[in-house]
């Protein structure tokens, strides 16, 4: 192993939440009078932090999301999670091989807490994630194409930017690991490989992912 620690995005690699939450996005910002299709959900947001959301809309609109949307979003969101949400295929299979491996591991994501841990209690990927290997971009205040977050977990864990590998499937991801001094491998699976062109390695399956490990 090349690396001292690997630092998972989650949504769209740790769990399969990216069609879902894209889905009530778009929905959401429609009904508010912001026409928003999946597809331009997926472009635009994916892997963003909900500050970032607000950010554009007033950008591109001058008009606020209301104080109360987070909340709002997240309720169906979570209800969309109990009934829908699975783990990505074969992730649990890279996160057993790490453990027994003995190679240090940890998520860092845009999302809040209760995201992730929604997520992951849903899955059953909690078993792989005790308290101190969970980071959000709340931790931090700034989300990712920041480094803040993906720098904040490798202190915490005790390892060195240049020893850290990021596992991302979204550009603003890629372009935060980048930034932060890490390696990063980029997961193609819903975002094309042009958008990309960052990561160091780009794979399409945790299979192969577990593979690029070894």
């Amino acid at each position: 192993m090349r690396y001292d620690l690997i630092i998972f995005d989650n949504d769209g690699v740790l769990v399969d939440s990216e069609p879902i939450s894209n889905r009530l996005l778009a929905a959401s910002l429609t009904e508010l009078g912001h026409p928003t299709t999946y597809e331009e959900s997926i472009r635009d947001y994916m892997g963003s932090a909900m500050h970032r959301i607000h950010d554009l809309v007033f950008e591109r609109t001058g008009r606020r999301l209301p104080d109360d949307f987070d909340d709002v979003f997240h309720a169906r969101v979570f209800a969309a999670f109990e009934r829908e949400l699975q783990p990505v295929a074969g992730v649990a299979g890279v996160l057993e091989k790490l453990a027994a491996d003995g190679v240090p591991y940890c998520v860092a994501s845009s999302g809040s807490h209760e995201r992730i841990r929604v997520g992951h209690r849903t899955t059953g990927l909690d078993r792989w994630f005790a308290e101190e290997r969970i980071f959000s971009s709340q931790d931090v205040g700034r989300g990712k194409p920041a480094p803040d977050l993906f720098l904040y977990a490798a202190e915490r864990m005790g390892v060195a930017p240049h020893a850290c590998l990021v596992v991302e499937d979204s550009p603003l991801g890629v372009q935060a690991a980048v930034v932060a001094g890490m390696d990063v491998y980029g997961f193609t699976a819903m975002t094309p490989a042009s958008r990309l062109a960052g990561a160091n390695q780009l794979f399409t399956t945790m299979g192969e992912l577990a593979d690029l490990l070894v």
